[in-house]
């Protein structure tokens, strides 16, 4: 795994740093707060630099509760300043868009909800408060609130057209309508309580969490996990990102009003999740992970690799229907264009920015669990639409197949799990390419070396920033279409 370099920063350079990290081809990565002590509070900023370079962690002490923002610099770190003055009350200046996004506008909180003096029982006040909304005002244009409660079973969320005809002019998203303070809860944890929660934060996505919490804690305990675990591990991760690739596909396809594709692929995930169910019991592979290692060995043997040839070929199969019914190829082609700059600006990730001609993967560029040994192929288009979209995850799909395929092979006997007991006032950093795109969490433990800060970047929280870029401009009727092929969760996004 990429090693990580700790870099005490004055605020004063934070933009000379940053200037000189997106000159060399870095990337900002995500902001966050944390009190180290009693009346310190301390920001910390993750960036990347070229692949195989260790990730830095810039730490900055904060005199007054007040700091400089980055956003117009790293546009992506917006919606990170905006989260850390909702949740530690740290105000940025010169923020582009001083606006709350985790805590509603007329919610009332006694204290910022990390202080220490944050009431428990506290019960939320909402007053009357001024619309938010931006003033678009003309002869034609329309306005249509829809949601947070929207048809089906689609989670909550309120999002505010203003449009002309079938022409949206802009789009306001308006999420957190149930923000579950899941970094909150970690606090006073140990750290093999800890997964439990990891992977309750994206049920779609609960062993790529699982693995990077483990990760983490790993990193701050210095412990070393056996080559069969971390083999068993990138084995589950892409079992993960096969059913979660396979029901995109099948939710995209009914969007299209393709009804028997849709269902097709709902299907093939379904037999999907019936392997993980077969191979380790639970078909969303929770109860695995633990720091160390996994909680008890799998014995995949010869009819996972029968099961997979067989599914494989039913995918293939799938993927060439699809490529051949011109009614769904004429709806994904140049709908919801993301141009490259706009993806590599807001923060875009996973399958999303490689769709838009961003080359990279946690997987590849910072291997860990068993990546190194056996790197993914990495698909990436440049067209950055829908139907790019659609094609980076066909291409995943595939090249998982194969991954998992050339696992099985190299799995020898052998511990499954090492003693993992971090130290008091440690901390680690641990990291997941999901089937959404990059994940990381940071760990900090107490004198009493139970959690005491826990901070999640999701990668919804980074793509749902992303993809109202793509509606302006666009049209009502596609709409549906581009949001499914983001392949975005809310709740990994609200958290």
């Amino acid at each position: 795994m990429t090693a990580r370099n700790l870099i005490a920063c004055d605020a004063g350079v934070l933009h000379e740093k940053a200037r000189l990290l997106l000159q060399a081809g870095g990337r900002m990565q995500m902001a966050y707060a944390w009190y180290p002590a009693p009346g310190r509070t301390e920001l910390r900023y993750l960036a990347s630099r070229k692949a195989g370079e260790p990730f830095e962690t810039w730490r900055v002490a904060l005199a007054d509760g007040s700091a400089q923002s980055l956003a117009q610099i790293s546009p992506l770190l917006g919606w990170y300043e905006r989260e850390i003055t909702d949740l530690f009350g740290i105000n940025f200046s010169d923020h582009p868009e001083p606006k709350r996004l985790v805590i509603h506008e007329g919610v009332d909180l006694a204290t910022p909800p990390f202080s220490a003096a944050y009431p428990p029982e506290h019960r939320l006040v909402v007053r009357d408060h001024p619309d938010p909304l931006p003033e678009i005002e003309g002869p034609d244009v329309q306005r249509l609130p829809w949601g947070p409660v929207r048809a089906d079973v689609v989670e909550s969320g309120e999002f505010v057209f203003y449009y002309i005809g079938e022409h949206i002019i802009h789009l306001h998203t308006q999420l957190f309508f149930k923000h579950r303070g899941m970094e909150k809860r970690f606090e006073g944890l140990t750290a093999e309580a800890g997964v439990t929660w990891a992977e309750r934060v994206s049920g779609v996505g609960s062993f790529a969490h699982a693995l990077a919490y483990c990760q983490a804690v790993e990193a701050a305990s210095g412990c070393v996990v056996p080559r069969r675990a971390r083999l068993l591990r990138t084995l589950l991760a892409e079992m993960e990102r096969l059913y979660n690739h396979l029901h995109y596909l099948g939710h995209l396809a009914d969007t299209t009003t393709l009804k028997v594709a849709g269902a097709e692929g709902k299907y093939l995930e379904e037999r999907a999740k019936q392997l993980n169910g077969k191979l380790t019991g639970s078909r969303f592979l929770r109860s695995l992970a633990t720091p160390g290692g996994l909680r008890r060995d799998l014995e995949p043997g010869h009819w996972l690799a029968d099961a997979l040839g067989t599914l494989r070929k039913e995918i293939e199969e799938y993927a060439k229907l699809l490529e051949r019914s011109n009614s769904y190829l004429d709806r994904l082609m140049t709908t919801g264009v993301l141009e490259r700059k706009v993806a590599f600006d807001q923060g875009a990730t996973g399958p999303v920015e490689r769709a838009s001609g961003i080359d990279r993967d946690l997987r590849r560029d910072h291997a860990y669990a068993a990546y190194g040994d056996a790197p993914p192929v990495v698909a990436h288009e440049t067209a950055g639409d829908a139907y790019a979209r659609a094609k980076v995850r066909m291409a995943e799909i595939d090249a998982s197949l194969a991954l998992i395929l050339r696992i099985l092979p190299m799995l020898e006997k052998g511990p499954v799990r090492e003693p993992c007991a971090p130290v008091g006032n440690s901390e680690g950093l641990g990291w997941a390419e999901t089937p959404r795109g990059s994940l990381f969490y940071a760990v900090h433990f107490g004198d009493d070396a139970r959690l005491k800060r826990v901070k999640i970047k999701s990668p919804s929280f980074s793509n749902w920033r992303v993809f109202p870029f793509t509606v302006h401009g666009s049209n009502m009727m596609d709409y549906a279409i581009n949001e499914a092929s983001f392949g975005l969760t809310i709740a990994g996004c609200d958290r």
